[in-house]
């Protein structure tokens, strides 16, 4: 007989744009303060998220309308799907004494997966020789101009000169009109913190990151 199987996490994500608390977007850690997180996959068919006591997702993977993406990356699982008629998405970050068992636990927790639906791999890129994993650089679109004094833009900005300071090619202050966005409200680290363990969030940047270079050479 078939039984449920438990992995510990280090971070839970979710994203539920109609919830209740109108709040859709939520990040849960484990520390010292707080229980252990644990995601569990019963024989039933269901899949729970729990702080200790306290359960904080649970999705039926069997029947229904509900269809599932699943990706894995490294000692990540994220999954998308629709539920009654609403997108949600839940990201996993995988816990373990080394990022190796933590890797480990996430590709058992994604075969466990596959007996329900399919599931995508995405391979870490190669590291360089005699690099580990925590050596190696994250992507980044803004640096910092080395060796020059920032120049005080005035009135509006050519997309070129923009492009540049974004790509910290010249270093500029922006004028107000730049510097003053009234679209952002609330707390973004949330919204960082999701993204980040995002498997295609670093691809996206980089992409971006080569549409900018693109435009300072037309």
């Amino acid at each position: 007989m078939d039984t449920s199987h438990t992995w510990t996490l280090k971070r839970y994500g979710r994203y539920v744009p109609g919830s209740t608390d109108g709040t859709p977007l939520k990040l849960f850690e484990a520390n010292r303060d707080k229980p252990d997180i644990f995601l569990t996959i019963a024989a039933s068919g269901h899949l729970l998220i729990f702080q200790g006591q306290e359960s904080l997702d649970a999705v039926h993977l069997l029947g229904g309308t509900n269809v599932f993406k699943v990706q894995q990356k490294s000692d990540n699982l994220m999954l998308r799907f629709t539920d009654e008629g609403e997108k949600r998405m839940m990201r996993m970050q995988f816990d373990g004494s080394s990022r190796k068992e933590a890797i480990k636990d996430c590709s058992s927790a994604g075969k466990k997966l596959m007996e329900y639906m399919s599931v995508t791999a995405q391979e870490d890129a190669p590291l360089p020789p005699n690099q580990s994993p925590a050596e190696t650089p994250a992507p980044v679109i803004q640096q910092k101009a080395v060796g020059a004094e920032p120049e005080v833009a005035q009135g509006s900005l050519t997309i070129t000169r923009l492009t540049q300071h974004i790509l910290g090619e010249h270093a500029l202050i922006l004028p107000q009109l730049y510097r003053n966005n009234s679209t952002i409200q609330g707390d973004l680290e949330p919204i960082l913190r999701v993204l980040l363990l995002d498997p295609s969030f670093h691809a996206f940047v980089e992409k971006v990151e080569g549409e900018l270079k693109k435009l300072l050479q037309e």
